[in-house]
């Protein structure tokens, strides 16, 4: 309503988060009121129901779940829900997720009082909001796509190496045979490896596979 703030509802797993949102954003009640809070975010969809915010703000990496999975549910709760991601990983990948989950903003969590309340006003107007940093990433991405310099999985934050490694991943290849194809000591192959899991948020190389083939980086 007009001349009232925002009501916000503020998941994450760790309580010294939850306490220094809630101190930072206090003197700003007359623009961001936290109507409830919660560690638990299996208890989300229903502090949804029973206090109505306007915005949810949810932490990306949680011990149960993910902020991008419980974007999707608490959407399924409220279709109407803004819901902004705020976490300490600026890579581009998680904010493509993200977006694609239906998210209406990504923050990082340095982010300081008079910012995230800006950010969070202009989410509950209607706009997507995304870190400046993260933001300026990703029009440097855009850029270089546009200039043609793509390979796949470049929109996931991948270097050309790593789209080529993640390739004969897909190809069934070994390390071994990365290196030898791609003329490569094999510790910089596992080098590569670990940025590829790291980038596309798998814990190794059978999933990151799986996601390549179900994403259609590769198949």
């Amino acid at each position: 309503m007009p001349g009232q703030p925002l009501r916000l509802l503020v998941v994450d797993d760790h309580p010294m988060v939850l306490d220094g949102l809630a101190a930072m954003l206090a003197p700003h009640k007359d623009r961001v009121l936290v109507v409830a809070s919660t560690t638990d975010p299996d208890r989300a969809a229903q502090l949804v129901r029973d206090s109505d915010p306007d915005v949810a703000l949810v932490d990306l990496r949680m011990r149960t779940t993910t902020g991008i999975d419980l974007c999707e549910a608490l959407h399924r709760v409220d279709e109407d829900l803004k819901v902004v991601i705020l976490t300490v990983y600026d890579d581009e990948q998680y904010l493509f997720r993200a977006l694609q989950a239906g998210a209406a903003g990504y923050l990082g969590k340095q982010v300081r009082a008079e910012e995230l309340c800006e950010a969070l006003e202009r989410v509950a107007a209607g706009e997507t909001v995304v870190d400046p940093g993260l933001a300026g990433r990703v029009a440097r991405s855009a850029a270089r796509l546009e200039r043609g310099e793509y390979w796949p999985g470049a929109h996931l934050g991948l270097t050309q190496r790593e789209s080529e490694v993640l390739g004969l991943l897909v190809g069934g290849h070994s390390n071994r045979a990365i290196a030898e194809r791609l003329t490569l000591g094999e510790e910089t192959v596992k080098t590569h490896v670990r940025g590829i899991l790291r980038k596309l948020g798998v814990t190794d190389r059978t999933q990151a596979v799986a996601f390549a083939i179900r994403e259609g980086i590769f198949r």
